[in-house]
């Protein structure tokens, strides 16, 4: 299955290297190029076939990319935003997560891994590599005040389980094999958790899932 991608970005040099970057991989397309947020958005409503993934930086004219993010979430959560901008600062990544960012990636990262940033995202619906968990993790650790609302049987035990390990960017194939069942039980729990925590895509499920104590902080490995 090909993966269709846009990429925002207001610089026109960098957004064509990494337009040369990713096409080279037999893997992706781009179908899209725009130079702001608002250009996405006009784009993207006129589609009646939606990108797998959406590129964007954080700072451009018209309609940055935290905007611009937010709105994405919000109006088409089924599409994979990455956020990629110079600005590698804890409050940028925790903000860009919490607006609804799949991934969060560095213009200097090596193009292999931001190759497999969009893979990762394609196949599992979000990737944040061990900085950026760690990051999350931190926060919701030391935070006293984020204590879950929700009781003890809010989620069964399976489903704790299954989201522990989503959690932990397990696929579904993985998570099928750790806990000896099918992967079609791994999906089944998946949506009865979506539904049950209202969340729109697996990236808000894990940020709702730490942010509320529906799993316990984890070293990442």
């Amino acid at each position: 299955m090909i993966i269709k991608v846009v990429l925002a970005d207001d610089e026109e040099l960098f957004r064509a290297g990494i337009a040369l970057i990713l096409s080279r991989d037999p893997e992706i397309e781009i179908v899209h190029q725009a130079e702001n947020g608002q250009q996405l958005l006009d784009y993207l409503k006129d589609q009646n076939t939606l990108p797998d993934i959406v590129v964007t930086d954080i700072k451009m004219p018209e309609l940055n990319g935290v905007e611009v993010t937010k709105l994405l979430h919000k109006l088409y959560p089924e599409i994979g935003v990455i956020a990629l901008t110079t600005y590698n600062t804890k409050p940028f990544i925790r903000n860009m997560i919490n607006v609804g960012a799949s991934a969060y990636l560095v213009k200097n990262s090596a193009p292999s891994h931001m190759l497999h940033t969009v893979k990762q995202v394609f196949h599992n619906g979000f990737y944040y590599d061990k900085f950026v968990m760690e990051i999350l993790n931190k926060q919701n650790l030391t935070n006293d005040d984020t204590k879950s609302v929700y009781d003890a049987d809010f989620l069964t035990e399976r489903e704790t389980e299954i989201l522990t390990l989503i959690c932990k960017q397990y696929i579904t194939s993985e998570i099928a094999d750790q806990l000896f069942i099918s992967p079609r039980t791994v999906e089944v729990h998946r949506k009865n958790i979506l539904v049950k925590t209202g969340v729109k895509n697996i990236a808000g499920l894990v940020i709702f899932a730490l942010q509320n104590g529906l799993v316990t902080p984890f070293e990442v490995e």
